[in-house]
């Protein structure tokens, strides 16, 4: 049958384009497809590539429309999806993606999305991650119309690239539209992850009975990048030649793993905190503003990001390097480890306090960390009079802005919940 032949008497102009399609593609079957010259596959494979993504836009709206009335039910299947992956012969996985997909689509929210797949413009992986990239905005921050100027931004962006780079550029897509709201958005993503993965971390061990320890781990992002900082100064090839161990060259796991080997039996052994802590050289950047008491992120000199909080709250305790800057990114002053209490100011707190100073808090004084009250970074000396004990989890609320420590007569801090 020819599109000329196709009856007027179709139920539906939908009806009318499946049947005109595949009879088009019955008149081309047999075409020698090698006959045509490189300048019109040139021209014609775009075009084929651009009514391929309309067809499969066509395709998409036809199966919302199935998965609204359930036209699997009468034929015994469970859902939609059953139905159309029997139908298709695909796996009921990509069938069931297909048709969340085209829920997605029915939205009306998504309309710019929907339309640019329908009219050839992006495909149907660049769809689904302008969606993913979309719904994944807050929506406490981000109102409708500014959700709607992200989705059309990416969907001008599909034309020059591919999924994986669209979904790189979609999870950055605030910083564009709107910079202000990122921030924002950026240190409430931060500061959640951090208190979930300080309450989260996790150590477990035990031997293989074979001569080894077998382990898994779970700590903070901080926490992993000072240990890979150490193990990777370990392995590399200069301190391996400097200690005579280099060797035989062995894949980067096994390096590693007998880097840890010497950090846990020399490094480890030699640098046990006398007072609690943890020691580091990790540099963070941040501006003056921040340090004092701003909301911005840090960022480590690894590149990853920790909350100005965090930051703070580290710059009391750890071996961190802050490198402040100023209003034009130039590096005012690039702090030292002399902040810290010396060990006999911390045998002197250990005397006066006895250990952690919050009321209700039994912690001794080898398991607590020195807080200054005043500041390092506000000013605070690093005295005995300037410092107090606190366990490491009453040391956290201390930096915490949702919290506000109390100090009484005796000593002694309570900290309360702001309101």
């Amino acid at each position: 049958m020819t599109v000329d032949q196709i009856g007027t008497g179709a139920r539906h102009p939908t009806v009318r384009l499946v049947a005109g399609v595949r009879a088009l593609l019955a008149e081309h079957a047999g075409t020698a497809v090698w006959t045509m010259n490189p300048s019109d596959l040139v021209e014609q494979l775009p075009e084929l590539a651009t009514a391929m993504n309309e067809l499969s836009g066509v395709q998409l709206q036809m199966l919302r429309e199935a998965d609204r009335h359930q036209v699997g039910d009468p034929l015994g299947f469970a859902n939609t999806a059953g139905w159309w992956a029997t139908t298709t012969r695909m796996t009921k996985s990509a069938a069931r993606r297909q048709v969340v997909l085209a829920e997605r689509l029915d939205d009306s929210a998504h309309e710019p999305t929907t339309a640019a797949l329908v009219s050839g413009a992006v495909t149907v992986d660049q769809a689904a991650v302008i969606l993913d990239a979309t719904d994944a905005l807050p929506t406490q921050l981000v109102e409708a119309n500014l959700r709607r100027e992200a989705e059309q931004h990416l969907v001008a962006l599909a034309a020059h690239h591919d999924p994986g780079e669209l979904k790189i550029l979609g999870r950055r897509i605030l910083d564009v539209i709107a910079p202000e709201v990122a921030e924002e958005h950026e240190r409430k993503v931060l500061e959640r992850e951090e208190q979930n993965a300080a309450a989260t971390a996790s150590f477990t061990m035990h031997h293989d009975g074979h001569g080894s320890m077998l382990g898994r781990f779970k700590v903070p992002v901080l926490a992993g990048e000072m240990l890979a900082k150490h193990l990777n100064a370990i392995a590399a090839p200069k301190h391996q030649a400097a200690s005579g161990s280099l060797g035989e060259r062995v894949s980067r796991p096994l390096r590693l793993g007998q880097a840890f080997t010497e950090y846990i039996e020399t490094r480890a052994a030699s640098a046990v905190p006398h007072a609690g802590g943890i020691a580091a050289t990790v540099v963070v950047t941040m501006t003056m503003n921040d340090l004092l008491g701003g909301d911005k992120s840090a960022t480590l000199d690894t590149g990853e990001a920790i909350s100005a909080s965090e930051a703070r709250r580290l710059a009391c305790e750890a071996g961190i390097i802050p490198a402040v800057l100023g209003t034009k990114s130039q590096v005012l002053d690039l702090g030292r480890k002399t902040r810290f209490h010396t060990e006999p100011q911390r045998i002197a707190l250990a005397l006066r306090d006895g250990g952690c100073v919050e009321r209700h808090c039994d912690w001794p004084p080898s398991m607590c960390h020195a807080h200054h009250p005043v500041p390092w970074s506000k000013g605070g000396d690093t005295s005995i009079k300037n410092g107090m004990l606190l366990c490491p989890r009453h040391h956290s609320l201390a930096h915490d802005d949702r919290y506000q420590l109390k100090a009484a007569k005796n000593g002694k801090v309570t900290f309360s919940r702001r309101t």
